[in-house]
């Protein structure tokens, strides 16, 4: 009696989980479309109600995050030799299975330089640094940096996964569509969800470039000694007789670009002159 007792109660919580398990497969089913387009309630809750729908579903078991650590690093240096110091960089960042992302050269006031951005392994960071950095004396600047976004890692990929998952619902929804306007709503609110997909998948390639491939921003230069002519004396006299000749040059080089202008003046001279010689005549 005791063991029926225990079937009985037992068979009746068994029934009672799978009522309620039909329910949550059964929360999305074709009643939705009423809810979702019912004049009652704004398009924009079309997510909320497809969201709700989903609540149902098992919650996914925790995963431990591998740690996601972007590192950077700059450094400035002088060297003795800048092609000898290029070239060994080049040949590190090709033992590290890493490449030359950007490199320039130049020179301005008795300075030669050249600037390099170079992409290594993250796992190899730590090498680099050290084949870079042998060597030289003392850094001008030197700055390691490292970034966690794990956090930020973790966050787009639930983003994503609910995304993906809302897209499905969408999908869904889409097969039972009464009319062309219930498809054009649920297309329009697709495009917006496919956008959104794409826009964290970009985010998320970025990431794991940057956390896959650490940066150095390397500078190195060679200063030179500006070497300052002496002048003699001989010279100096040479430079002064060059310098009054050009100086008269000049000079006659205006007086004829002022030529309309001594035209006119003695015009008005020869004119003055005249008019005071009749005044005399006429007393």
């Amino acid at each position: 009696m005791k063991k029926l007792g225990i079937l009985l109660v037992f068979g009746i919580l068994l029934a009672c989980n799978e009522n309620n398990t039909s329910k949550g497969l059964g929360a999305f089913e074709s009643d939705d479309l009423e809810k979702v387009f019912s004049p009652s309630r704004d398009s924009n809750n079309l997510e909320e109600t497809i969201i709700e729908s989903a609540e149902y579903d098992d919650a996914p078991s925790p995963v431990v995050q591998e740690q996601k650590i972007i590192k950077t690093a700059n450094l400035k240096f002088e060297t003795k030799n800048v092609t000898e110091t290029h070239q060994n960089i080049v040949s590190l960042a090709r033992q590290h299975s890493g490449f030359i992302q950007n490199d320039n050269s130049g020179k301005d006031y008795g300075r030669e330089y050249i600037r390099m951005t170079v992409r290594v392994p993250s796992e190899k960071f730590q090498l680099f640094l050290e084949g870079v950095s042998e060597g030289v004396g003392y850094f001008d600047q030197k700055e390691i940096s490292q970034k966690d976004v794990t956090e930020e890692f973790v966050d787009i990929n639930a983003r994503l996964k609910a995304k993906r998952k809302l897209e499905n619902r969408y999908l869904e929804l889409l097969q039972k569509a009464k009319n062309v306007k219930e498809m054009l709503e649920i297309e329009r609110n697709l495009s917006i969800i496919r956008e959104e997909i794409e826009a964290k998948e970009g985010r998320l390639k970025f990431l794991q470039n940057k956390v896959s491939l650490s940066t150095f921003y390397i500078e190195f230069y060679k200063t030179s000694e500006v070497k300052s002519e002496t002048t003699s004396y001989g010279q100096k006299v040479t430079n002064a007789l060059k310098g009054g000749w050009n100086g008269i040059s000049v000079f006659f080089l205006g007086i004829l670009y002022l030529w309309p202008f001594l035209i006119l003046l003695g015009l008005i001279i020869y004119l003055i002159r005249r008019y005071i010689k009749r005044r005399k005549r006429n007393k």
